[in-house]
């Protein structure tokens, strides 16, 4: 493998920020010090860049197999990689559903050929299908996902003793997408009543409500609870549930942890109006006092990581009226860029946004040598310009799908350079394709 020095850099990492060279050898990071002299074959002058720890983001669909008219682990992980995001895990609503180790490991294999991001997929838990899932191999599956709500296929887990067997018994991290079923079923049915098939997408959260979200989100709190589970609930949107996670455990001890996307702590209900069911989500993108509450949890860590829940559509398919149009969207491009405008806006300083993108996912997971710059860890990394706007436009989304919910948005910071696993992936608007990305391990 080639050899790479990144000269004069601001490293952010593990809450400080300094100025240091790093020397890459053999897809790792041999040193960090004020002063490297060495010979290697590519020299970054990286001085007025920022070297953040490549994001890792732990939820996103990537359609492949059986959906790649949106998306496929080839086109997707090369958005990821211009984003700045080095590694993800994808979720296991494909078609056919990743209900099997065959189905999981054939996943594996398709990105060990195509993927330029580092990956690991979820093992899926349906009602019936619990002797697979306790077949996980722990140590290079980074978990088992449970659909306490809708889904693709038959992966809605909504039998109270399969929910029980499955956090009795799970040998690895659950993570669940909470959403109460009967609750959305019910106000869905309401909203039919008064207005037939022409229900608008201002209604989407209501639909899918802050109280769906919370009566799922605390029924998996409290079989975490009954069976010492390890639980980590996705994509939280409201309020209510940042009431159910506790700042007061070392993130190393927690036995429940939370995520927060990108999107909810974004838009608001009032984005609707301009951006209709481009920004239709589950769960729904909710009130501007929902979103304010979830970025105080990530702030005070009750919520531990952030990520895109990155779920690309066509545009036909966005176009339909709002009872066909799928909920989703493609974010992993963008993530990053938006992160930093929340630190221009005095939101988030770096120091949280490395911790809530990279050391708290890789701590959560128990990822090996990954989401830290440390010597001997892989050199998953991203060299980012804070003072280099650009405009979201169509001629620059990398997305199958070809579109995306910040289309119109100027952006002041871009990613300079994308380094994975020690090979430089993206440069300056470049993809640099031809070595894949890692199987990511884990310490378990």
């Amino acid at each position: 493998m080639s050899t790479i020095l990144i000269k004069s850099t601001t490293v952010v990492n593990e809450n400080k920020q300094f100025i240091a060279d790093v020397l890459i050898k053999d897809g790792l990071i041999e040193r960090i010090d004020a002063n490297i002299n060495a010979h290697t074959d590519e020299v970054i002058n990286a001085q007025g860049l920022h070297l953040l720890p490549g994001l890792i983001d732990d939820q996103v669909h990537f359609r492949e197999p059986g959906l790649t008219y949106k998306a496929d682990i080839h086109s997707e992980s090369r958005a990821a990689v211009a984003g700045g995001i080095t590694s993800f895990m994808e979720m296991p609503n494909t078609v056919p559903n990743t209900l099997t180790q065959q189905l999981l490991e054939d996943k594996y294999e398709i990105a060990s050929r195509n993927s330029l991001a580092n990956y690991s997929f979820f093992m899926g838990a349906s009602n019936d299908n619990l002797d697979e899932v306790l077949r996980t191999d722990t140590a290079n599956v980074c978990g088992i996902k449970v659909f306490m709500g809708s889904s693709t296929g038959n992966m809605l887990v909504d039998n109270p003793t399969t929910l029980d067997n499955l956090f009795a018994n799970s040998p690895m991290l659950i993570a669940v997408h909470c959403e109460d079923e009967a609750t959305i079923k019910s106000n869905l049915n309401h909203y039919k009543q008064l207005l037939g098939e022409n229900i608008p997408i201002g209604l989407h959260p209501k639909i899918r409500s802050a109280e769906a979200c919370y009566l799922s989100s605390s029924l998996a709190v409290e079989l975490a609870k009954k069976h010492n589970t390890r639980l980590h609930i996705l994509h939280i949107s409201t309020a209510l549930e940042t009431h159910l996670f506790d700042n007061t455990i070392p993130l190393k001890d927690k036995r429940i942890t939370a995520e927060a996307c990108v999107h909810h702590l974004w838009f608001t209900d009032a984005d609707y109006e301009t951006k209709g069911n481009f920004i239709k989500w589950n769960p729904a993108v909710k009130k501007e006092s929902d979103r304010d509450a979830v970025l105080a949890a990530v702030l005070d860590g009750k919520i531990d990581v952030i990520a895109t829940d990155h779920a690309p559509h066509t545009l036909a398919e966005k176009e339909q009226p709002y009872l066909q149009a799928p909920s989703g969207g493609p974010l992993v491009q963008h993530a990053l860029p938006a992160l930093l405008e929340l630190h221009h806006h005095g939101k988030m300083s770096l120091e949280q946004i490395v911790e809530k993108t990279a050391h708290n996912v890789a701590t959560c997971f128990q990822i090996d040598k990954r989401g830290f710059i440390r010597e001997g860890y892989w050199a998953d990394l991203v060299l980012v310009d804070l003072n280099k706007p650009w405009n979201v436009n169509r001629s620059n989304i990398l997305y199958k799908c070809g579109w995306s919910p910040f289309e119109g948005t100027t952006f002041r910071s871009k990613v300079a350079y994308t380094i994975v696993s020690g090979n430089v992936a993206y440069t300056n608007g470049s993809l640099i394709e031809g070595k894949a990305g890692k199987r990511l391990n884990f310490n378990r």
